[in-house]
């Protein structure tokens, strides 16, 4: 059967097809046009900035850190240049197996896979984290010879801090360290100014004057424009603004004191701090025992962190400035200086002496080497009477002491230059009230705990920092001043010196005539009383004052000699001190940790502290020898010259002589039979709980 076709219609629809199909294709030129037009004449500019961007990147150069010097110029914190091993992980397809064929070609130890692990939890995965550092050149060489190999691995130039001394004043320096989430927050809250400045860093000061002076360590980031490839890497530079380094510190700080005082602790525990009472610089600040903080600017390992975090001395912990004791007997001359300014006492009012001081049923006790007999004021210093002290306490009341001896600094923040102060105790009924505020049983204040203040015990517990700072005070008849690590910040680029003197505040109205009887009662002390070996043959006259705080409250009937086996229990020695007598440049708090006697550990640490600073004495060998182990007072040997002595880690000075017009050598007979015993580490900010008041502290 033949079907016959409409050649018309058919032509007629494939024409309509053909029209329908051309319409479509001319619809989408159409399109192709506008977007064109649109691409090219409206978004031109914002495109071609787009694509300028992408063709050109803003690279920030980090500053170089300011660098930390101490009064005379000796370096103690630097940088320098070295080679990273980085990974971007957002690059990384799959980093095990990326990390396992990098051990191939560069060393990458297990800890160096631990520190990678615990960044990537700290930061995002777009940035570039190291895997290793301080790459050698040979290292170098053999990556960059297979770079092709491992996609969002590259090698980096970074700065490196140094701190050339180690250990040596590790806890006022401080350190720095990678910048962490709760950093980075925080950061979220300064100024658009300040973020943009810290572009590219990826450090920050963590401790230390590290921490609390990174504003003008810092320095001002720089940037660079580079003009890339398709492939990211640089093919030009077309502009550049250097970096502005940090400004350096100049600290007050004589660093070689500062490792003498370290020496002579070796592996005791304490504190010393010692500042010039003319300006309240700070002329060594002491916290035993130390750290390395090289350890901290490369990321710690586990295992070194695991090892300082958990020693049973505390080595992270700053004694100086967060160590918190009882002040002992070292209390006494401002309890007395107290008397006399509130007229409870007069310099010649005698107070018999039987050892023992009874009050509400309970008695307290002298130490042994105490001695009986009338003592006026001077007497009670000079021999350290407990009884003088108790029964003056109990006249004053707690209240009238605290009223007194805050304005000293004790109980308050110093306000000293770097971060992590803590107040102390010094009590009052309003205090206890605060204290116990969950516990309103133990609010009351009763009488038999005022008692104890009177020799330095009880509730009272104070810094170091805080005690040197009342020594200073009182040594200088009232004139205060707000003690300061750092003198001077250099800036480094105008080559300017911008001087940080010291703030002063209102000086205390103490009568003359008064300050004289606490320190001339201190400077027989250096002559007669309980420091009188340590300080045999000196060639300037001092004050001072010894002391022995308990570590742990006696128990009814329980004797110090029951306790004495425990090292940990025995008692801290403690030493205060300001010289000359007539003009004092220098005064110092010092604690030996569960040493015993003041005389015996911290008195012969002060005496070689002055005639480092008023004779320009540096021990014999011998001498630090025996005064670490406790068993010197007054020097030994022959003492050297200071300039020829060589800081830790630096080689000896050849020819080294003995310094001239040296003191007389005491004997070594003359010298404490036994050794100190480990302290116990200083407590925190928090004063103990309610504890017997002491049985007898000792001088």
């Amino acid at each position: 059967m033949t079907v016959l076709k409409n050649v018309k219609q058919e032509l007629g629809r494939f024409r309509l097809r053909l029209l329908a199909a051309a319409a479509f294709v001319l619809f989408c030129f159409g399109l192709l046009l506008a977007r064109l037009v649109f691409l090219q004449v409206i978004q031109h500019e914002s495109l071609s900035d787009r694509a300028e961007s992408n063709r050109i990147t803003v690279v920030p150069i980090v500053p170089n850190r300011g660098l930390i010097k101490d009064r005379n110029g000796i370096v103690l914190a630097s940088n320098y240049s070295a080679y990273t091993l980085e990974i971007t992980p957002s690059k990384v397809p799959d980093l095990e197996t990326t990390i396992d064929a990098l051990a191939q070609v560069i060393e990458v130890q297990p800890r160096d896979r631990r520190r990678f692990k615990r960044l990537m939890s700290e930061n995002k995965n777009f940035e570039s984290l190291p895997i290793r550092t301080k790459l050698s050149e040979a290292e170098v060489a053999r990556f960059t010879a297979q770079r092709f190999r491992f996609p969002g691995v590259e090698i980096k130039a970074r700065l490196f801090r140094s701190y050339p001394l180690g250990e040596v004043g590790a806890h006022l320096i401080g350190y720095i360290g990678r910048i962490n989430q709760a950093e980075k927050k925080a950061m979220d809250e300064w100024e658009d100014e300040d973020i943009a400045n810290y572009r590219g860093t990826e450090y920050i000061g963590k401790l230390g004057l590290e921490q609390s002076y990174e504003r003008e360590l810092h320095g001002i980031t720089g940037f660079e424009q580079v003009e890339t490839s398709a492939g990211g890497r640089a093919v030009r530079r077309l502009a550049h603004r250097p970096p502005t380094p940090g400004n350096t510190l100049m600290l007050s700080i004589d660093i070689r004191l500062q490792a003498l005082v370290e020496e002579l602790y070796k592996d005791r525990r304490g504190a010393l701090v010692a500042v010039d009472p003319r300006n309240g610089e700070v002329l060594a600040f002491v916290s035993k025992p130390t750290f390395d903080p090289n350890l901290f600017v490369d990321g710690i390992d586990a295992d070194s962190w695991r090892e300082l975090n958990e020693d049973l001395d505390k080595p992270l912990l700053n004694r100086a400035l967060r160590g918190t004791y009882p002040p002992g007997s070292t209390f006494k001359p401002f309890m007395a200086m107290a008397a006399l300014n509130s007229g409870k006492r007069a310099p010649g009012t005698i107070v018999m002496d039987n050892l023992t001081y009874s009050f509400g049923g309970r008695t307290f006790g002298s130490p042994e080497t105490d001695r009986p007999g009338p003592k006026d004021m001077r007497l009670a210093i000079v021999s350290s009477s407990n009884v003088y002290f108790y029964s003056l306490a109990n006249e004053m009341g707690v209240d009238l002491i605290h009223d007194e001896l805050e304005p000293f600094g004790f109980g308050r923040k110093t306000e000293i230059d770097v971060q992590g102060e803590v107040t102390g105790v010094l009590p009052s009924q309003a205090w206890k009230r605060r204290y116990f505020a969950r516990n309103p049983a133990n609010q009351k204040w009763f009488a038999g705990e005022t008692i104890s203040l009177g020799i330095g015990q009880g509730y009272n517990n104070f810094t170091m920092l805080q005690i040197a700072t009342a020594v200073s005070t009182l040594s200088t008849g009232g004139q205060r001043f707000k003690p300061r690590l750092v003198r001077e910040i250099e800036d480094v680029v105008r080559h300017e010196q911008r001087r940080i003197a010291s703030d002063a505040l209102p000086p205390l109205a103490l009568k003359p005539e008064q300050v004289d009887v606490i320190r001339n009662a201190m400077h027989g002390v250096t002559i007669e009383g309980t420091s009188r070996a340590a300080f045999n043959g000196a060639g300037y006259r001092s004050g001072g004052k010894t002391g022995t705080a308990q570590a742990i409250g006696l128990r009814a009937g329980e004797r110090y000699k029951d306790i004495k086996a425990d090292e940990r229990k025995r008692d801290h020695s403690l030493y205060i001190a300001f010289a000359p007598l007539e003009e004092p440049t220098i005064a110092l708090a010092v604690i030996v940790e569960n040493a015993g006697f003041g005389s015996t550990s911290a008195a012969p640490i002060a005496r070689r502290v002055f005639d480092f600073m008023l004779m320009g004495q540096y021990p014999s060998e011998e001498d630090i020898a025996l005064t670490q182990l406790g068993k010197t007072t007054a020097p030994v040997g022959q003492p050297r010259r200071i300039e020829q002595m060589p800081l830790p880690g630096q080689a000896p000075v050849a020819g080294a002589v003995p310094a001239s017009g040296s003191l007389p050598a005491a004997s070594p007979a003359s010298a404490a039979s036994s050794a100190p015993a480990a302290p116990l580490p200083a407590s925190a900010a928090k004063p103990p709980a309610p504890k017997p008041a002491a049985s007898g502290a000792r001088p």
